[in-house]
């Protein structure tokens, strides 16, 4: 094994069997003959093979030493330092974490209908007046005309993104989003539910229990529209397997009471 690791500039072994070598060479290397049975087509110049900086071939030198040269033919696997491996776990967490910080700043409520019907001028749209822990109820418009009955949705508890700009539906200005869960197709559609004992205004929050006392002062509607918040946030939110919404199936949309759910649609999409 000592003259296995002699011969082999740049490699070491990471196994008893000397058939699996692991590269952990950076540099140039001269006079390279096979590779797996087959001439190596790695450039060169100036009489030396290049290697990139990662490459997918560990190329073993020519030598006189016969053990060298039968070695050319040996199989070696380059594998990337611990240090790299770190990093990209370090990006990893970093850029989850900003996902749930960015995701955390939407205001999202608890909310009740208290009051429902069609829209006057859109077949589509039902008009809701819904207590979100504000003075007056807030007027929503929701598309959900398709998919959920009238009556299923008077005095029901509900999901509320409250912190987009007002629009204008079709003469009605809605001040919010009721948040429901859908299947790809978007054929059935339902809305999210916060648990029993959850009480409309109360802020919901990504991640643990825990989370509720360190979130962030929620955007600005004219932050959300600006920084397109919506847009970033939305593609990482679906149920899991068991109902429950989450933040890229990892952290739970939880109020004080529990986790919000969707009662039937099971890894689906959410908006």
């Amino acid at each position: 094994m000592a003259a296995v690791a002699a011969a082999i500039t740049g490699c070491s072994t990471t196994t008893t069997n000397i058939f699996l070598l692991s590269c952990r060479r950076r540099s140039t290397i001269t006079g390279l003959n096979l590779i797996n049975n087959h001439r190596s087509s790695v450039p060169s110049a100036g009489g030396k093979l290049l290697l990139p900086p990662r490459s997918p071939l560990c190329l073993v030198p020519n030598s006189r030493n016969n053990t060298a040269r039968r070695l050319q033919l040996l199989l070696c696997y380059c594998t990337e330092s611990s240090n790299t491996a770190a990093t990209m776990k370090s990006e990893s967490e970093s850029e989850e974490k900003g996902i749930k910080e960015t995701a955390n700043s939407l205001d999202i409520r608890v909310g009740k209908i208290v009051k429902a019907w069609r829209h006057e001028e859109a077949d589509s749209l039902y008009v809701e007046e819904v207590d979100v822990g504000e003075a007056e109820p807030r007027t929503i418009c929701s598309g959900l005309v398709k998919y959920i009955p009238l009556h299923l949705l008077q005095d029901r508890n509900v999901i509320v993104l409250a912190n987009l700009k007002a629009r204008n539906m079709r003469g009605v200005k809605s001040f919010g989003m009721l948040m429901a869960a859908s299947d790809a197709a978007h054929e059935n559609v339902e809305l999210l539910v916060p648990p029993e004992g959850a009480v409309p205004g109360e802020r919901v929050w990504f991640g643990s229990v825990d989370d509720k006392d360190n979130l962030p002062d929620a955007a600005s509607p004219n932050q959300i529209q600006k920084k397109k918040i919506w847009e970033l946030v939305q593609p990482h939110l679906r149920t899991d397997e068991a109902g429950v919404a989450t933040l890229d199936m990892i952290h739970q949309m939880r109020t004080s009471a529990g986790p919000v759910i969707s009662q039937s649609l099971y890894n689906a999409n959410i908006s």
